[in-house]
Protein backbone atom coordinates (compact mmCIF):
# COMPACT_ATOMS: atom_id res chain seq x y z
CA UNK A 1 0.00 0.00 0.00
CA UNK A 2 1.29 3.40 -0.99
CA UNK A 3 2.51 5.59 1.84
CA UNK A 4 0.22 8.41 0.66
CA UNK A 5 -2.90 6.33 1.21
CA UNK A 6 -1.62 5.12 4.59
CA UNK A 7 -1.12 8.70 5.71
CA UNK A 8 -4.47 9.71 4.23
CA UNK A 9 -6.41 7.31 6.48
CA UNK A 10 -4.14 7.45 9.56
CA UNK A 11 -6.48 9.69 11.58
CA UNK A 12 -9.59 7.67 10.66
CA UNK A 13 -7.92 4.38 11.54
CA UNK A 14 -6.98 5.79 14.94
CA UNK A 15 -10.59 6.85 15.53
CA UNK A 16 -11.92 3.48 14.40
CA UNK A 17 -9.36 1.69 16.52
CA UNK A 18 -8.30 -0.61 13.66
CA UNK A 19 -5.04 -0.55 11.71
CA UNK A 20 -5.96 -1.96 8.32
CA UNK A 21 -3.70 -4.36 6.46
CA UNK A 22 -5.64 -3.63 3.26
CA UNK A 23 -6.57 0.04 3.14
CA UNK A 24 -8.33 -0.45 -0.19
CA UNK A 25 -11.14 -2.12 1.74
CA UNK A 26 -11.58 0.96 3.91
CA UNK A 27 -11.45 3.23 0.88
CA UNK A 28 -14.09 1.18 -0.91
CA UNK A 29 -16.30 1.19 2.21
CA UNK A 30 -16.33 4.97 2.05
CA UNK A 31 -17.09 5.14 -1.68
CA UNK A 32 -20.69 6.08 -2.41
CA UNK A 33 -22.20 4.79 -5.69
CA UNK A 34 -22.42 8.37 -7.00
CA UNK A 35 -18.63 8.71 -6.77
CA UNK A 36 -18.08 5.25 -8.27
CA UNK A 37 -20.17 6.12 -11.34
CA UNK A 38 -18.28 9.37 -11.89
CA UNK A 39 -14.87 7.78 -11.38
CA UNK A 40 -15.47 4.24 -12.70
CA UNK A 41 -14.43 2.43 -9.54
CA UNK A 42 -16.01 0.00 -7.06
CA UNK A 43 -18.65 1.37 -4.67
CA UNK A 44 -19.53 0.26 -1.13
CA UNK A 45 -22.80 -1.57 -1.85
CA UNK A 46 -21.38 -5.11 -1.76
CA UNK A 47 -19.58 -4.31 1.48
CA UNK A 48 -22.79 -2.82 2.85
CA UNK A 49 -24.59 -6.11 2.12
CA UNK A 50 -21.94 -8.13 3.98
CA UNK A 51 -21.70 -5.61 6.81
CA UNK A 52 -25.43 -5.82 7.47
CA UNK A 53 -25.15 -9.60 7.93
CA UNK A 54 -22.14 -9.29 10.26
CA UNK A 55 -23.90 -6.57 12.25
CA UNK A 56 -27.09 -8.63 12.63
CA UNK A 57 -25.13 -11.63 13.92
CA UNK A 58 -23.01 -9.59 16.35
CA UNK A 59 -26.01 -7.66 17.65
CA UNK A 60 -28.05 -10.85 18.04
CA UNK A 61 -25.27 -12.55 20.01
CA UNK A 62 -24.65 -9.54 22.24
CA UNK A 63 -28.33 -8.93 23.01
CA UNK A 64 -28.93 -12.64 23.60
CA UNK A 65 -26.29 -12.49 26.34
CA UNK A 66 -27.30 -9.07 27.70
CA UNK A 67 -31.01 -9.88 28.11
CA UNK A 68 -31.42 -13.53 29.24
CA UNK A 69 -34.99 -12.78 30.35
CA UNK A 70 -36.15 -11.54 26.93
CA UNK A 71 -38.01 -13.85 24.56
CA UNK A 72 -37.53 -13.96 20.79
CA UNK A 73 -39.93 -11.16 19.93
CA UNK A 74 -38.43 -8.82 22.53
CA UNK A 75 -34.89 -9.59 21.36
CA UNK A 76 -35.94 -8.86 17.79
CA UNK A 77 -37.35 -5.47 18.81
CA UNK A 78 -34.22 -4.66 20.82
CA UNK A 79 -32.03 -5.56 17.85
CA UNK A 80 -34.15 -3.50 15.45
CA UNK A 81 -33.77 -0.47 17.71
CA UNK A 82 -30.02 -0.98 18.14
CA UNK A 83 -29.19 -1.40 14.45
CA UNK A 84 -31.78 0.93 12.90
CA UNK A 85 -30.73 3.55 10.35
CA UNK A 86 -30.84 6.38 12.89
CA UNK A 87 -28.60 4.55 15.35
CA UNK A 88 -26.11 3.55 12.64
CA UNK A 89 -26.00 7.15 11.42
CA UNK A 90 -25.25 8.30 14.99
CA UNK A 91 -22.41 5.77 15.17
CA UNK A 92 -21.07 7.03 11.85
CA UNK A 93 -21.19 10.61 13.14
CA UNK A 94 -19.30 9.63 16.29
CA UNK A 95 -16.56 8.28 14.02
CA UNK A 96 -16.81 11.29 11.67
CA UNK A 97 -17.29 8.96 8.71
CA UNK A 98 -19.07 11.74 6.84
CA UNK A 99 -15.80 13.64 6.58
CA UNK A 100 -14.20 10.71 4.77
CA UNK A 101 -16.95 9.77 2.33
CA UNK A 102 -16.18 9.83 -1.37
CA UNK A 103 -19.29 11.34 -2.99
CA UNK A 104 -20.22 12.32 -6.50
CA UNK A 105 -20.72 16.03 -7.19
CA UNK A 106 -24.51 15.79 -7.03
CA UNK A 107 -24.57 14.10 -3.62
CA UNK A 108 -21.95 16.51 -2.34
CA UNK A 109 -24.10 19.48 -3.31
CA UNK A 110 -27.22 17.90 -1.79
CA UNK A 111 -25.51 17.43 1.58
CA UNK A 112 -24.90 13.69 1.33
CA UNK A 113 -22.24 13.79 4.05
CA UNK A 114 -24.96 14.43 6.62
CA UNK A 115 -27.70 12.23 5.16
CA UNK A 116 -28.66 9.46 7.60
CA UNK A 117 -29.20 6.80 4.94
CA UNK A 118 -25.77 7.38 3.37
CA UNK A 119 -24.05 7.42 6.76
CA UNK A 120 -25.81 4.22 7.86
CA UNK A 121 -24.83 2.46 4.63
CA UNK A 122 -21.22 3.59 5.06
CA UNK A 123 -21.25 2.33 8.65
CA UNK A 124 -22.32 -1.14 7.50
CA UNK A 125 -19.69 -1.09 4.74
CA UNK A 126 -16.94 -0.19 7.21
CA UNK A 127 -18.08 -3.06 9.44
CA UNK A 128 -17.62 -5.41 6.47
CA UNK A 129 -14.20 -3.91 5.73
CA UNK A 130 -13.10 -4.55 9.32
CA UNK A 131 -14.48 -8.09 9.15
CA UNK A 132 -12.68 -8.91 5.90
CA UNK A 133 -9.43 -7.29 7.00
CA UNK A 134 -9.19 -8.35 10.63
CA UNK A 135 -11.74 -11.12 11.21
CA UNK A 136 -14.96 -11.65 13.12
CA UNK A 137 -13.71 -10.91 16.65
CA UNK A 138 -12.24 -7.55 15.63
CA UNK A 139 -15.48 -6.70 13.81
CA UNK A 140 -17.48 -7.69 16.89
CA UNK A 141 -15.40 -5.44 19.15
CA UNK A 142 -15.55 -2.59 16.65
CA UNK A 143 -19.35 -2.80 16.42
CA UNK A 144 -19.67 -2.85 20.21
CA UNK A 145 -17.58 0.33 20.48
CA UNK A 146 -19.25 2.06 17.54
CA UNK A 147 -22.78 1.36 18.77
CA UNK A 148 -21.91 2.31 22.34
CA UNK A 149 -22.60 -1.12 23.77
CA UNK A 150 -25.85 -1.50 21.77
CA UNK A 151 -27.54 1.18 23.83
CA UNK A 152 -30.58 2.53 22.03
CA UNK A 153 -33.70 4.51 22.80
CA UNK A 154 -36.17 2.86 25.17
CA UNK A 155 -37.80 -0.05 23.35
CA UNK A 156 -41.49 -0.93 23.62
CA UNK A 157 -41.23 -4.67 24.34
CA UNK A 158 -44.93 -5.43 23.99
CA UNK A 159 -45.85 -7.50 20.96
CA UNK A 160 -47.53 -5.84 17.98
CA UNK A 161 -50.99 -7.25 18.80
CA UNK A 162 -50.90 -5.74 22.29
CA UNK A 163 -49.72 -2.36 20.98
CA UNK A 164 -52.37 -2.30 18.26
CA UNK A 165 -55.14 -3.23 20.70
CA UNK A 166 -54.12 -0.48 23.12
CA UNK A 167 -53.95 2.04 20.29
CA UNK A 168 -57.37 1.16 18.92
CA UNK A 169 -59.09 0.98 22.31
CA UNK A 170 -57.95 4.45 23.28
CA UNK A 171 -61.00 6.61 23.98
CA UNK A 172 -63.33 3.61 24.03
CA UNK A 173 -62.59 2.22 20.56
CA UNK A 174 -63.18 -1.43 19.67
CA UNK A 175 -60.50 -4.10 19.77
CA UNK A 176 -59.10 -5.28 16.41
CA UNK A 177 -60.33 -8.56 14.93
CA UNK A 178 -58.12 -11.15 13.24
CA UNK A 179 -58.93 -13.60 10.43
CA UNK A 180 -56.85 -16.35 8.85
CA UNK A 181 -57.63 -15.92 5.15
CA UNK A 182 -55.24 -18.40 3.53
CA UNK A 183 -53.17 -21.51 4.21
CA UNK A 184 -50.50 -22.49 1.71
CA UNK A 185 -47.70 -25.03 1.40
CA UNK A 186 -47.41 -28.73 2.33
CA UNK A 187 -48.76 -30.05 5.61
CA UNK A 188 -45.33 -30.03 7.26
CA UNK A 189 -44.54 -26.46 6.16
CA UNK A 190 -47.77 -24.48 6.23
CA UNK A 191 -47.75 -20.74 5.69
CA UNK A 192 -50.71 -18.82 7.09
CA UNK A 193 -51.96 -15.44 5.90
CA UNK A 194 -53.85 -13.32 8.41
CA UNK A 195 -55.55 -9.96 8.23
CA UNK A 196 -56.65 -7.57 10.95
CA UNK A 197 -59.88 -5.55 10.77
CA UNK A 198 -61.34 -2.61 12.65
CA UNK A 199 -64.91 -2.47 14.01
CA UNK A 200 -66.21 -1.46 10.54
CA UNK A 201 -64.56 -4.51 8.94
CA UNK A 202 -62.00 -2.32 7.19
CA UNK A 203 -58.73 -4.18 6.65
CA UNK A 204 -55.82 -2.54 8.48
CA UNK A 205 -53.02 -4.93 7.58
CA UNK A 206 -51.98 -8.39 6.43
CA UNK A 207 -49.17 -10.70 7.42
CA UNK A 208 -47.82 -14.21 6.99
CA UNK A 209 -46.23 -16.75 9.30
CA UNK A 210 -45.64 -20.45 9.74
CA UNK A 211 -47.98 -20.34 12.74
CA UNK A 212 -51.36 -18.65 12.94
CA UNK A 213 -50.27 -16.48 15.89
CA UNK A 214 -47.17 -15.34 13.98
CA UNK A 215 -49.27 -14.44 10.96
CA UNK A 216 -51.58 -12.39 13.20
CA UNK A 217 -48.56 -10.71 14.79
CA UNK A 218 -47.22 -9.81 11.33
CA UNK A 219 -50.63 -8.41 10.36
CA UNK A 220 -50.68 -6.28 13.51
CA UNK A 221 -47.18 -5.00 12.77
CA UNK A 222 -48.27 -3.97 9.26
CA UNK A 223 -51.40 -2.29 10.67
CA UNK A 224 -49.28 -0.26 13.09
CA UNK A 225 -47.06 0.90 10.21
CA UNK A 226 -50.07 1.93 8.12
CA UNK A 227 -51.71 3.77 11.03
CA UNK A 228 -48.44 5.63 11.70
CA UNK A 229 -48.24 6.65 8.03
CA UNK A 230 -51.83 7.91 8.12
CA UNK A 231 -51.07 9.87 11.30
CA UNK A 232 -48.08 11.56 9.66
CA UNK A 233 -50.18 12.50 6.60
CA UNK A 234 -52.84 14.09 8.83
CA UNK A 235 -50.18 16.10 10.65
CA UNK A 236 -48.73 17.27 7.35
CA UNK A 237 -52.17 18.45 6.17
CA UNK A 238 -52.73 20.35 9.42
CA UNK A 239 -49.39 22.13 8.99
CA UNK A 240 -50.23 23.06 5.41
CA UNK A 241 -53.73 24.32 6.22
CA UNK A 242 -52.72 27.78 7.64
CA UNK A 243 -50.54 28.42 4.57
CA UNK A 244 -53.44 27.52 2.29
CA UNK A 245 -55.77 29.91 4.12
CA UNK A 246 -53.26 32.73 3.85
CA UNK A 247 -52.85 32.06 0.12
CA UNK A 248 -56.64 32.16 -0.33
CA UNK A 249 -56.79 35.59 1.32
Amino acid sequence: MARGKTNQFARLQKKIGIEFQNLELLEQALTHPSYAVDNKCADNQRLEFLGDAVLQLCASQALYQMYPESHEGQLTRRRSAAVCEANLAKAANRLSLGDWLRLGHGEEVLGGRKRASILADAMEAVIAAVYLDAGFEEAKQFIDRALNGYKAAEVDLRDAKSRLQELMQTDGGAAPQYEIIAEDGPANARVFTARVLNKDNVELGRGQGTRKQWAEEAAAEEALKQLEKAKKKRKAKVKQAPDSEESAE
